[in-house]
């Protein structure tokens, strides 16, 4: 009970959260909404009908382990309730709801692979998107051609928006980070790097930059997350160049999340930057509240798959380059600034002061412009990657 009534609490707020800055908008600028929901019985298929209210593009998910299938919805809040289904040999589970401010996602738990087909009419009562879901086999099991509704002002508002990047310089004030053997700080460089991949950045078109810190400031784990979760960012990427026992390794590394580090050294690295809240003050020692939802898991699941595909995408860029990697340069730990579970995120170790070199190479401001003009191009080349649907 407890949880159905904070499930429904948090919806709420999402709800008010999404509609109260918009109460002054334009009616282009407005979200659209789901107003009903039909299940529709067809034989041994399953057919599902959304009405929505505006402009509706539907975005086709397809999991497998289990077998599951999920229509998202961007731009787009829920007012219809989910009418209640028997478990057909087809579907055994449905549930929807925001994943978002302004996220809808349905979702349904299947018995065997299908075969999806999805329809997008418009009509006098809205937007009519209907999902059929036919028995299949594991090769039919794919994505099929996504259709669109006609297009709407509210339609090109969404598409034109540009990609956000939120870049998270480590440390700041009263938070030093490593120390290298000639005193440099940290902080200092990773701030600097910041602002150098920042102008890289802007030099760009339909990419937006924003800081979590631009100046000598401490910024709690936490807080880092949840300014990217506030800007709606596309991508967060994690700025570090630490201090370690291993004087001789030198090179850059790539991270992403896992509760499980893939060696020692990541979870090293990890303990020591997840150590930076103990400048924080008691407001800050406790993570967000999170639901362990379907809905919430597979908005995670996505965003670790993006993070995976953008950390694999920057390492090959690197080394054409010719930036200095580390041996096994993909790693993983569990980085709390990269816990945000609906912001695709990587941390950047540049290279580690604890190496003369390194040190040397982080000071350089050429080296520096070569790094982003590197890491600008690969931040460039993932905002370009398709977003019609996804299949894992």
């Amino acid at each position: 009970m407890l949880v159905t009534v904070l499930r429904t609490t948090l919806l709420v707020l999402a709800f008010l959260t999404a509609i109260l800055p918009m109460r002054n908008a334009s009616a282009s600028d407005r979200p659209s909404v789901v107003t009903a929901i039909e299940v529709v019985g067809k034989g041994d298929a399953f057919e599902i009908d959304l009405v929505v209210d505006g402009q509706a593009e539907p975005k086709l998910i397809l999991l497998r382990n289990p077998y599951r299938v999920a229509l998202d919805f961007d731009g787009t809040l829920a007012a219809a309730k989910l009418p209640a289904i028997d478990k057909t040999s087809l579907v055994t589970d449905i549930r929807h709801g925001l994943v978002g401010a302004d996220r809808y996602r349905l979702i349904m738990t299947l018995s065997q692979p299908v075969r999806p087909k999805l329809d997008v009419t418009k009509g006098e009562t809205g937007v009519r998107v209907s999902l059929r879901l036919a028995p299949g086999d594991d090769k039919t099991f794919t994505l099929p051609s996504l259709p669109k509704a006609s297009a709407s002002p509210a339609a090109e508002h969404r598409s034109n928006r540009p990609f956000v990047i939120v870049l998270d310089p480590g440390h700041g004030g009263i938070d030093r980070g490593a120390t290298g053997e000639k005193g440099t700080e940290e902080k200092a460089v990773n701030l600097a790097f910041g602002l150098a991949l920042r102008s890289a950045l802007e030099a760009l078109p339909d990419i937006k930059v924003v800081m979590t810190r631009d100046d000598d400031t401490f910024i709690p784990l936490n807080e880092r997350a949840a300014i990217a979760r506030r800007a709606g960012a596309n991508l967060m990427v994690s700025l570090h160049a630490d201090s370690i026992r291993y004087k001789d390794l030198r090179g850059a590394t790539v991270y992403t999340l896992s509760e499980k580090a893939s060696d020692s050294l990541s979870r090293e690295l990890a303990d020591t930057e997840n150590s930076a809240d103990r400048f924080a003050g008691s407001e800050w020692d406790q993570d967000a509240p999170e639901i362990h939802d379907i809905l919430v898991d597979l908005v995670r699941r996505e965003t670790e798959a993006l993070s995976e595909h953008f950390a694999i995408q920057l390492v090959a860029d690197l080394g054409k380059g010719e930036i200095r990697l580390i041996n096994n340069p993909r790693r993983s730990a569990g980085f709390r600034v990269l816990r945000a579970p609906d912001v695709p995120s990587i941390l950047l170790e540049m290279g580690y002061l604890s190496n003369p070199e390194d040190e040397q190479a982080l000071q350089s401001e050429d080296w520096q412009k070569r790094l982003a003009a590197i890491l600008a191009r690969s931040i460039a080349e993932f905002a370009k990657r398709p977003t019609l649907g996804s299949q894992r």
